[in-house]
């Protein structure tokens, strides 16, 4: 089972709404190096949803594709998993 980092438990604490990345930037302690890097594995074991804006619906929708050279051009929200990751359920005993 994969072990939360500090780093990635504050990325998780700032995403129990949709957060653009800057607003991920601000919140957590870490260089923008290491927050995208620990934010691309948290979308890679499936903790963190991508985020687009669709203009038409005026609201966020789920995407599965994203630029992760440009992670400013996209919002993330922690999924149910990610939750319970960040709230302890999902770790070893």
């Amino acid at each position: 089972m994969e072990e939360m980092n500090e780093i990635q438990f504050q990325i998780l604490d700032s995403l129990y709404f949709v957060e653009p990345f800057d607003n991920i930037l601000a919140e957590v302690k870490g260089t923008e190096p290491i927050v995208a890097s620990e934010l691309k594995s948290l979308i890679r074991l499936g903790w963190v949803q991508v985020m687009d804006f669709d203009t038409q619906l005026g609201d966020f929708k789920k995407t599965m594709f994203y630029d992760s050279d440009n992670m400013r051009a996209f919002s993330y929200l922690a999924t149910k998993e990610g939750m319970l990751r960040h709230n302890g359920f999902g770790q070893k005993q």
